[in-house]
């Protein structure tokens, strides 16, 4: 299978281009079933290859295969070469089993939508780009997917481009991400110029025995991070992602969930053993991590759409990662990537139930309200059973609730700021913790519990979504519950079987690190406890205002009201950012235009064609038509000739 580990990228780019070039005439049935079809295979595939790499003993666990020669020039040369190890074996079977779902589920969401095949064209484009930046064996690979990523996302977010406020979102995201991207860039060229080669085994073997400069690793590592703040959305870069809301809710949780904004965390991940020899940078990704966590969760509490709170959240979540990364337990992060793939879909794909049955309740009543606004909602167990189930499961993941998925990988993230020496980022991570369940059961009981909020007339509209979308937040829910098994700890009897799975791919980090401190049990359960009672808190915190004294919060709100305004407003950094940036660019390029480019470049243009033309209505008065004029000028140029030959 490893042979054909090119299948994995082909099957989705052969759905893009199926889809993107015959999806009309197809019809929606058939395009549906090519879009969700070409993904299923590529997890089939992904699943044995998976089970290939198993089978090889521990230490033998990379196949890296080059297919043709990409890139030639003089002493670069740069195969088309696909690099399976742990890491990328994990990211594989994410990335195309949460997007099959994704894809399952859009058929019923997208369904009657004018864009239907080109939708399908674009998810599959998505997912073969993300394939391509997780498989590729180089730097320049992993660029093509990482820029493609890009492009999906400004076409997904802007889906309905009629709507110029999306259109705007989906501009944001891509202008945002190459902001990111030209940083990430300058370290692929000064990976280059030290190491002389751009695959990602060969920087690793040169790696292990560096003795050069620490300065030119910190440069390194602190380009490459900039990139990973633009794509994983994290402080100051992460403005993009919840104005990527604009889009259709499946994408927000291919986007936020197993996709594009994990990309980052990934790409840090891989390049563990260029960030282990920058101390400094780690640290650097460490506190931006953790500041991006709880700076994101103070938003959350107070915001009202039901995809915003949860865009923010994953602002916040994507933060814990790149702590695990930061701190040194890059197992950690992926894990917790790969438990926040699960609950973060299953949550997007919930939300879009939720809005799928109030935009039907509006259709039915003639109502053109706000479908995501939950302060109009309220109830919707009653009428969504499937919906609440899943989605309470995802919210307990999400709040660190022992036994599922994301106790395991959150808790584990907490743990090793501690134990790595990291204390202070462990406390606030805790304190994030807190917030997350608090901000996560406002929205889970603003949304489903209490009584319905919304026109009374609306209420007898509200149903179930139909199996087609119903059936992947089951998987998924399933997944959010068992997905963190296998990364239990020692401390609670597991084997950390996922840990010493990824180990292959995270030796040569572990070798330039050296040895790690081992500390007693008993200060990781202290942790792990406090982890868990302020999870608890948070919940009893978020019921005890808005199921038992609904009134407090808006109590609260008028006392603390300037906080309110400051966190409902996103700290208006967006506003900030508009004036300090946008529009100070704008306004620059505007006078520019008006000093310089008309008077100078237009005039410079203008004049030299008015010069050639004055030039021209001259000269045009030789050209008489008459004959004898002709001879005359010829005869006056042999004169000349000759007598410049006799002069000379």
């Amino acid at each position: 299978m490893s042979d054909n580990l090119y299948l994995i990228l082909l099957l989705p780019l052969a759905g893009f281009l199926i889809n993107g070039l015959f999806g009309r005439r197809l019809g929606d049935k058939t395009v549906g079933i090519i879009g969700a079809g070409v993904i299923g295979a590529a997890f089939v595939v992904a699943v044995a290859a998976f089970f290939e790499l198993l089978r090889l003993p521990e230490h033998e666990r990379l196949i890296d295969r080059a297919f043709f020669t990409w890139l030639a020039a003089g002493e670069l040369s740069i195969p088309f070469g696909l690099l399976l190890d742990p890491l990328s074996a994990v990211m594989i079977l994410i990335v195309t089993g949460v997007s099959f779902l994704i894809h399952v589920y859009s058929i019923g969401y997208m369904h009657k939508d004018a864009g239907f095949a080109r939708y399908f064209s674009y998810l599959n484009l998505f997912v073969f780009f993300m394939l391509l930046l997780v498989l590729g064996s180089s730097y320049p690979l992993m660029f093509i997917g990482w820029e493609g990523v890009g492009l999906c996302s400004y076409l997904l977010i802007g889906f309905w481009f009629t709507d110029d406020a999306k259109a705007t979102a989906g501009k944001k995201a891509f202008i945002v991400n190459r902001i990111g991207d030209f940083g990430f860039l300058i370290g692929v060229f000064l990976i280059f110029t030290t190491f002389g080669t751009l695959s990602f085994t060969g920087v690793a073997d040169m790696a292990r025995g560096w003795v050069g400069s620490g300065s030119v690793m910190f440069w390194i590592t602190l380009c490459l991070f900039i990139g990973a703040t633009g794509k994983s959305a994290q402080i100051p870069l992460y403005v993009w992602l919840p104005d990527a809301m604009a889009g259709p809710t499946p994408v927000s949780a291919l986007i936020h969930a197993a996709t594009m904004v994990t990309a980052g965390v990934y790409m840090v991940a891989r390049n563990s053993f260029l960030f282990v020899l920058a101390p400094a940078t780690l640290s650097i990704v460490a506190w931006v991590g953790v500041l991006t966590a709880i700076f994101a969760a103070t938003i959350a509490l107070t915001q009202n759409d039901i995809k915003k709170v949860l865009a923010y959240s994953t602002v916040s979540q994507l933060g814990y990662m790149f702590v695990g990364c930061g701190v040194g337990a890059f197992a950690a992060g992926i894990s917790h990537l790969m438990t926040h793939a699960f609950f973060k879909a299953l949550l997007f794909l919930g939300s879009g139930s939720v809005i799928h049955a109030i935009h039907h309740a509006h259709e039915h009543t003639g109502f053109h309200g706000d479908a995501q606004d939950i302060r109009y909602m309220g109830g919707l167990r009653k009428q969504l059973p499937t919906t609440y189930w899943t989605f309470l499961v995802a919210t307990l993941a999400i709040a660190g609730i022992p036994g599922l998925s994301g106790f395991f990988s959150k808790d584990e993230i907490i743990w090793q700021s501690f134990a790595n020496g990291h204390s202070a980022v462990g406390v606030i991570a805790i304190v994030a913790a807190a917030l997350t369940a608090f901000y996560m059961f406002r929205l889970l009981y603003l949304t489903f519990h209490g009584e319905w909020r919304g026109k009374r007339d609306q209420q007898d509209h509200l149903h179930e979504s139909p199996r087609v979308m119903t059936l992947p937040l089951m998987i998924l829910g399933v997944l959010s519950i068992v997905g963190g098994w296998i990364a239990i700890p020692h401390a609670l009897g597991g084997g950390a079987w996922f840990e010493k799975f990824l180990e292959p791919s995270f030796a040569a980090a572990a070798e330039v690190a050296g040895e790690q401190v081992h500390y007693p049990l008993t200060m990781e359960y202290l942790v792990m406890a406090i982890s868990i009672a302020v999870a608890i808190g948070g919940i009893f915190w978020a019921r005890s205002w808005y199921i038992a004294n609904p009134d407090a919060p808006k109590r609260l709100a008028v006392r603390a009201k300037g906080l309110y305004k400051l966190s409902l407003n996103k700290y208006y950094i967006d506003e900030i950012y508009d004036f300090a940036i946008v529009q100070t660019v704008i306004g620059t390029a505007q006078g520019l235009w008006k000093s310089f480019d008309i008077p100078v470049i237009d005039g410079l243009v203008n004049g030299t064609a008015k010069l050639f033309g004055w030039f021209a209505e001259r000269f045009r008065r030789i050209q008489t038509g008459l004959v004898g004029n002709y001879a005359l000028m010829m005869a006056l140029g042999v004169v000349i000739i000759v007598g410049y030959m006799v002069w000379k």
